[in-house]
């Protein structure tokens, strides 16, 4: 594999050179870059809507690693937006759909399946395994488990959401705020809708799930400005995109000057759900 000992900082191989052509060729990348996506390992939390194409798109890119959390078996509504998986799919467990698709398109990846749900007698013997972490998952029990783990665990997450015809994205960076900094606390069961409720527009989590890629490539490589205290804000149906700054809050439970939150705890009794999809 790509990540092995004997082969992280090696030289690209000829068959790399060519394969990754159009990257190498870019200044923000070169073979050095290049050698710093094989090399890295990402964890992508869920294999639905927005794990879909953060999955294929860092895969085709090159990432060497990648671990995909998640326990759910493919259904048939899946299938009007996820694209890691296809008809043939539903009743499969959606890590094994999804190793299938990701080596369909670049074999040398190396995909870790976690077929289980992420909860806090796992998470820290997860996450810390790993360079980058994605919130692709669609529910608070999950969205605050892995906020908390990334944060304790000293590792950037890479969080995206969507509703409706509504998504956001932004990266929180261990020391400079968290999810909490802007959601202390979850929501009361009931209060907010998940897509399985309300709907999701099929096409928005591709659009979403590719920017979430996007700052962890940025983040590998070291290159360009990050969504880093800025949270981006898309309007599918008026076409709108924005950014609002969001700030560390010096008050928050888990990252703030005296925190209240040094542990994992499971919040599917706050949220009357789950952890995973």
């Amino acid at each position: 594999m790509a990540t092995s000992s004997e082969q992280r900082g090696a030289p690209l191989t000829p068959y790399q050179v060519q394969r990754y052509s159009r990257h190498i060729i870019m200044p923000q990348v070169g073979s050095q870059g290049q050698r710093k996506m094989l090399d890295s390992k990402v964890l992508i939390v869920g294999a639905g809507g927005l794990g879909s194409p953060i999955a294929v798109y860092l895969a085709l890119a090159g990432v060497g690693t990648i671990g995909i959390v998640d326990f759910d078996t493919v259904d048939i509504t899946n299938l009007q937006r996820q694209i890691l998986h296809q008809h043939s799919d539903v009743g499969r467990p959606k890590v094994v759909s999804a190793t299938e698709t990701l080596k369909d398109y670049n074999p040398d990846v190396n995909v870790i399946s976690h077929d289980a749900p992420i909860t806090s007698d796992n998470a820290m013997d997860i996450i810390p395994n790993y360079d980058v972490i994605i919130n692709g998952a669609d529910n608070f029990p999950a969205r605050y488990l892995v906020n908390d783990a990334a944060y304790l665990s000293g590792k950037p997450l890479v969080d995206g959401s969507i509703l409706l015809f509504d998504g956001q994205a932004t990266v929180y960076i261990p020391g400079t705020g968290c999810y909490r900094c802007l959601f202390p606390t979850p929501p009361p069961p009931g209060e907010v809708p998940s897509c399985a409720e309300a709907g999701v527009l099929g096409m928005l989590p591709g659009m979403v799930g590719s920017i979430q890629a996007i700052e962890t490539t940025k983040l590998i490589l070291e290159v360009g400005e990050l969504l880093q205290g800025r949270l981006l804000l898309i309007d599918a149906l008026s076409m709108e995109i924005r950014t609002v700054k969001i700030h560390q809050n010096p008050d928050c439970p888990l990252c703030g000057k005296k925190p209240t939150i040094n542990e994992l705890i499971d919040y599917e009794l706050f949220c009357g759900m789950p952890a995973i999809e």
